[in-house]
């Protein structure tokens, strides 16, 4: 399963939440969360192939445009999922996760999700019903690492058109 993860200036390691008009780039390895991620990758058969990631002020700026370009990289590279995330509590990046999933499903024809944890209710409200939002801890909060799994869980399960992805959705999104 090849993977392509989408992540802001913090969570890429590109700048600090004042950093926020890093443009939008791409690595072709593994950073951040992504990193964290490799044992339960591994058990699911899963390869980070590409992280994307920008600015919380580079999206903000023009977040139609951002995600249109982020659509076009995604249909360029022709990974089997798009994670978007996992944002945290960070509102502005919740935000940012939940639209661009959402516009991947619509305009391409590569799977996504978001991942963010329930500080961003109204980002979590306006969107649950049209893309799949993991939950995760708030930034340093406890379970981590069980939500980590659950990310990969939902990849797996979304790439292969599982028919147990409804009920894995009722225990680990929103």
């Amino acid at each position: 399963m090849k993977i392509v993860m989408i992540f802001d200036q913090i969570q890429s390691g590109l700048g600090t939440k004042d950093d926020t008009m890093v443009p939008l780039t791409g690595k072709k390895e593994a950073v951040g969360p992504a990193v964290m991620m490799q044992p339960f990758l591994k058990e699911t058969g899963g390869r980070v192939m590409a992280c994307l990631c920008c600015g919380n002020g580079t999206y903000l700026a023009d977040p139609d445009e951002v995600s249109r370009k982020l659509c076009a990289m995604v249909n360029k590279v022709k990974p089997d999922i798009v994670i978007c995330g996992p944002a945290f509590n960070y509102a502005d990046y919740a935000a940012m996760c939940a639209r661009v999933a959402d516009d991947i499903n619509r305009t391409t024809e590569v799977k996504a999700f978001a991942a963010m944890s329930q500080e961003n209710e109204e980002t979590i409200a306006a969107y649950k019903d049209k893309v799949m939002i993991v939950k995760t801890p708030k930034k340093g909060g406890m379970g981590l690492n069980d939500s980590l799994k659950h990310i990969c869980q939902v990849a797996k399960a979304l790439a292969d058109g599982d028919p147990g992805l409804e009920a894995l959705k009722q225990s680990v999104c929103f």
